[in-house]
């Protein structure tokens, strides 16, 4: 089950048909951790109600999502994204055997028009956005995206982004470290959080900032205190979400008549941003009317899932476009 619908419930509100085969290669490079693309064969259910074509991943991570497209549509081609140049790495040895079908670019997806005037020789009828972070990243003891481990406090997508979590942690003031945490953590308590942070300056690292956080909050529940403080940092560090908002427009123009638009959020501010998107754009038609939620064996599977929603929409011809 998916929120409720089983795959043919899916595959009827999205206008395809169900893939009963799907292949996604187990795959680890060295000690690095298998990374679990979400929500895969919603991803690829619909992507293939589209046309043959190219289709643009902007965020292909370690190659799970693209991986699995490929297989499943032996006619397109492939334009994977990502500005962290290990995922790239991962994703280059993962996808070798698809030869020329794929083509990845160090790039941030806030470029996808101008990545596919230059390298889409084919219609783009299809575009992904999973904005998650994926398993490198989260597992990385340098990174200090997670607080599970000790690390910098670094936070970027791309190592050569100016502004880093240090930045952000140690040398904003209460009041702006107070918004952000508001803004992009949504966390109620973002002044006495901030507050808090500031007299315990200097940070020296995730485990100490998550302590710090712990310390102004206490902890109750299973969600650790520090999560909405380190999601809002992490957001202000790179700019999602001005950089989701470009992207969707980028995609909306760049999709060509019949593609389809896929997104894959995993907290309310990005859900809201794409749901309200999506909803007033004239050129787009909704597939998802709710959003598609990982089943529950996906979930026992992956747990890293269970906050996914996917939602998808149809690139309209110019000439039905909503007035």
């Amino acid at each position: 089950m998916c929120d409720g619908y089983s795959n043919n419930a899916i595959a009827q509100r999205l206008g395809i048909s169900v893939l009963e085969s799907l292949t996604v290669t187990p795959h680890n490079v060295g000690p690095q951790p298998v990374h679990t693309p979400v929500l895969v064969r919603e991803v690829v259910e619909a992507l293939a109600g589209a046309a043959a074509g190219a289709i643009i991943d902007c965020t292909v991570g370690e190659g799970g999502h693209t991986e699995a497209i490929l297989n499943a549509a032996p006619d397109c081609v492939v334009i994977g994204l990502d500005r962290d140049p290990s995922a790239l790495a991962t994703a280059t040895e993962r996808l070798a055997d698809h030869g020329d079908r794929v083509r990845l670019v160090n790039a941030s997806y806030t470029t996808l028009a101008e990545q596919a005037r230059f390298l889409a020789d084919v219609p783009v009828m299809g575009v992904l956005l999973d904005l998650g972070l994926s398993s490198l990243q989260l597992e990385s003891d340098d990174r200090g995206f997670s607080f599970q481990r000790d690390a910098p406090l670094d936070m970027r997508f791309g190592p050569d982004d100016s502004l880093t979590a240090d930045d952000v942690v140690n040398r904003y003031t209460e009041r702006d470290l107070a918004w952000v945490l508001y803004q992009f953590g949504e966390e109620r308590q973002s002044r006495r959080v901030a507050k808090a942070i500031v007299q315990r300056r200097l940070i020296r690292g995730t485990a100490h900032l998550a302590e710090v956080v712990q310390g102004a909050l206490g902890r109750r529940g299973r969600i650790h205190p520090a999560t909405r403080t380190f999601q809002g940092i992490r957001m202000e560090v790179n700019h999602e979400v001005d950089a989701i908002r470009t992207a969707l427009a980028e995609a909306e123009q760049t999709l060509h008549p019949g593609g389809r638009l896929v997104v894959i959020s995993y907290h309310s501010i990005e859900d809201r941003l794409v749901k309200t998107t999506l909803r007033e754009s004239r050129v787009l038609k909704v597939l998802t009317k709710k959003p598609i939620t990982p089943s529950a064996e996906e979930v026992a599977l992956n747990a890293r899932s269970r906050s996914a929603r996917m939602r998808a929409a149809e690139r309209l011809d110019e000439g039905n476009a909503f007035k």
